[in-house]
């Protein structure tokens, strides 16, 4: 068994803003509305992000201008090295896609970081998601389950350790041997674990 893992949210948590958000604001201000939806519970998370990724409508060479004017957390690159240096392998764990997030690591130059996201691929001016519903990591409404990819870390390393910031991110944090909480998910960890002692 390998000793330790560390498993890293892309969005909001590498990145300092969301993709989906930068792309909504630029190209689909209407997708405000339906992401009053989608955070009500009316509307699956990937059914939300598939409308805003579809909705882009710019080449291709625009879209990836756009990918590396996203901001990372300047600390990342060295601290995956870091990881690495101390025994450790790195991961990363996204529900939107790894079509943005491997343009951005490749700008960074951090190499060889395994990415457990949706397939995310540049077709007729949009960024569409090829979602295998057959794989074992399937969310009918992630796209990706966190949780089991987690689960499965856990069966090949001793101790795995998390970090995320939002609603998705609370689930696989139920898993993990340490969860590192930002933003957002600090306050819904502490709702789950009030409501696990009632």
């Amino acid at each position: 068994m390998k000793k330790w893992a560390f498993v890293s949210d892309f969005d909001g948590t590498i990145s300092k803003k969301d993709f989906y958000l930068i792309m909504m604001d630029k190209y689909f201000p209407e997708g405000r509305e339906l992401m009053k939806q989608w955070k009500a519970g009316d509307m699956k998370d990937i059914d939300f992000l598939s409308s805003v990724f579809t909705s882009i409508h710019q080449e291709e060479e625009q879209i990836i201008e756009d990918i590396l004017s996203i901001p990372i957390d300047e600390y990342v690159p060295k601290f995956i090295k870091h990881v690495r240096e101390n025994g450790g392998d790195f991961f990363i764990l996204s529900a939107g896609t790894d079509y943005y997030i491997h343009h951005i690591l490749s700008k960074y130059g951090v190499k060889d970081v395994k990415v457990y996201s949706n397939e995310g691929y540049y077709h007729e001016k949009n960024v569409h998601m090829n979602i295998d519903k057959s794989h074992r990591h399937y969310s009918e409404r992630y796209g990706i389950d966190k949780s089991r990819v987690i689960q499965d870390l856990k069966e090949e390393y001793e101790k795995v350790f998390f970090i995320g910031d939002s609603e998705p991110d609370s689930h696989p944090a139920v898993y993990a041997d340490v969860t590192f909480a930002k933003n957002g998910l600090q306050d819904l960890l502490r709702k789950k674990i009030s409501h696990s002692f009632r």
